[in-house]
């Protein structure tokens, strides 16, 4: 037998998930948790260090080791995904300078309104195939905020670089910056780099941004590759930590939601919606597809290298079902008993899923949650059952864009930790998408990490092969023509309000109450 290991970074901690590559079976799973620092006084702080991300990833591939009662040297391979944008700042030692800026940390607001600004005044290309806005939540603007935030450290500034990339650079025990491995994955998504105007935006556009981005393009550079390209090999070091045997292949690593993507059996054609704490939007597009406004980022090679992955998302979707259960004094699976005896539209509100900002279509940081629709007979569970419809009308608005890049769509999956234990939201999903929506029979999490891991030793020849092994089956649910008719009608009411609060189009305010009261009374 050949095992495998994968490592899925997530935002409050790491899965370490083992693989056999023959039975395509997960022997382990086991989860560790870490810290995420938080500031009451600064809600847009969301920060994280290196050394307990590391000390939970010992834990956790230890203990998948134990539980799966094998020899940690008959491990073949190892490989991992993370968050992003999430971006630590190092010395030439490659040791933190502070801790890493997490992809939900928002407080390079300013800087990316400055490179958005500069960018839109000069027709930047690079700018386009990001969506048109540079995001808060992306790398140069991150960078940026810290050089303006840290003086006494500049001089100490080696390089920048995404979770994803440290991680392979520590466990293979790069010690030279020149020799960093960059994932593709992370640096076009998230870093405007693209082979198309030789990697980065050039460094004359940055340093006109600020001149304390001068020669910053220069401290970026690297080993660039995709996976399942190798981009080291484990050190005898971390070899011993973790418990594995040293010199087993190590791929270049990506973003958690685009091997999430893999992990829930999607393929070219496929939109996965991997549907968490927040939701990212993986379409696996071929490569004649076009950047469009409000989208994340159009980047060849981000998921497979044979393909073209466009990204999109929602800062917050579990998270606001939590906080709606919190508020309620209820955990989450006591407020969604009785969800699925609800008709659409039955609770006459209808929720802008705002609560942590727009991240897709509109990008915009500063847009707050909003309910509409309110009388004195509504529940917490009324508006759970709303949030979800929501999130799927706002899922709908996603699709659409990313349909006017070209991308047809095959499939729907809904991927991540939420849709396995949720039903009414992918019912939800698959009505107002009007769309078969496929869910794994088990978790994908991980298994993208093991598909590329499975590939970049040998053991399976390609990931189509490894996701055939290796992904969960699927499960469909289908869409419920009266459901979809009165979702169309919902959606555009949903529409218009997102245009209209979101970015200033015209909407007939008198009309939306009494609309939303006629679905409440079954009108």
């Amino acid at each position: 037998m050949t095992y495998v290991v994968g490592a899925d970074f997530g935002t409050l901690s790491v899965r370490v998930t083992l693989m056999d590559c023959e039975s395509g079976a997960t022997v382990a799973s086991v989860s560790e948790s870490y810290p995420l620092h938080r500031n009451p006084a600064d809600p847009l702080m969301a920060r994280q260090a290196h050394a307990d991300h590391m000390a939970s990833l010992v834990r956790a591939t230890r203990g998948a080791i134990k539980a799966a009662g094998i020899d940690g040297h008959d491990i073949a391979a190892f490989a991992a995904d993370t968050t992003g944008s999430s971006v630590v700042v190092v010395d030439e030692n490659l040791q933190p300078l502070a801790d890493y800026y997490l992809w939900a940390d928002h407080s390079a607001h300013a800087e990316a309104e400055e490179i958005t600004a500069l960018a839109r005044r000069e027709g930047l290309e690079a700018l386009d195939w990001c969506g048109g806005t540079y995001s808060h939540e992306w790398g140069y603007a991150k960078l940026l905020h810290f050089l303006r935030n840290n003086p006494d450290k500049r001089d100490q500034v080696a390089t920048a670089l995404e979770h994803c990339d440290m991680v392979a650079a520590t466990l293979s025990g790069v010690k030279d910056v020149s020799d960093i491995p960059r994932s593709i994955c992370a640096m076009g998504h998230k870093w405007m780099w693209n082979p198309k105007w030789d990697g980065y935006p050039s460094q004359d556009f940055l340093s006109r941004v600020d001149p304390l981005l001068d020669g910053i393009n220069a401290k970026l550079e690297g080993r660039f590759g995709m996976a399942p390209e190798v981009a080291g090999y484990l050190s005898e070091e971390w070899a011993e930590k973790l418990g594995l045997k040293p010199g087993i292949p190590i791929p270049f690593g990506a973003f958690d939601a685009h091997w999430d993507a893999l992990g829930s059996g999607g393929t070219q054609g496929d939109v996965v919606n991997v549907v968490g704490t927040s939701t990212c939007f993986i379409a696996i597009a071929p490569d004649d597809v076009v950047p469009v406004p409000g989208i994340c980022g159009v980047v060849p090679g981000s998921v497979t290298p044979e393909t073209t992955g466009i990204e999109a998302g929602q800062s917050a979707t579990g998270d606001v079902f939590e906080a709606i259960a919190r508020r309620s004094g209820r955990d989450l699976p006591t407020l969604m008993q009785g969800l699925d005896a609800y008709r659409p539209g039955q609770t006459g509100l209808l929720r802008l899923p705002w609560d942590n900002g727009d991240r897709t279509v509109l990008v915009r940081p500063d847009l707050g949650g909003i309910t509409l629709g309110w009388d004195l007979g509504h529940e917490a569970e009324d508006e759970l059952h709303a949030a979800i419809e929501g999130m799927a009308m706002h899922t709908r608005i996603i699709h659409d864009r990313m349909e006017q890049c070209g991308m047809k769509i095959r499939h729907v999956v809904n991927g991540g930790g939420i849709p396995q234990k949720n039903d009414v939201l992918n019912q939800v999903y698959a009505d107002v998408l009007n769309r078969p929506v496929h869910v794994p029979e088990s978790s994908p999490t991980g298994v993208g990490s093991c598909i590329m891991a499975s590939v970049a030793c040998g053991a399976i020849t390609d990931i189509a092969t490894a996701q055939k092994r290796l992904a969960p089956k699927p499960r469909i649910i289908n869409p419920r023509p009266d459901a979809v008719a009165t979702y169309n009608e919902l959606f555009e009411i949903f529409r218009a309000i997102y245009m209209g609060f979101g970015q200033g189009d015209p909407l007939d305010l008198g009309s939306i109450l009494p609309r939303l009261r006629a679905f409440r009374i079954g009108g």
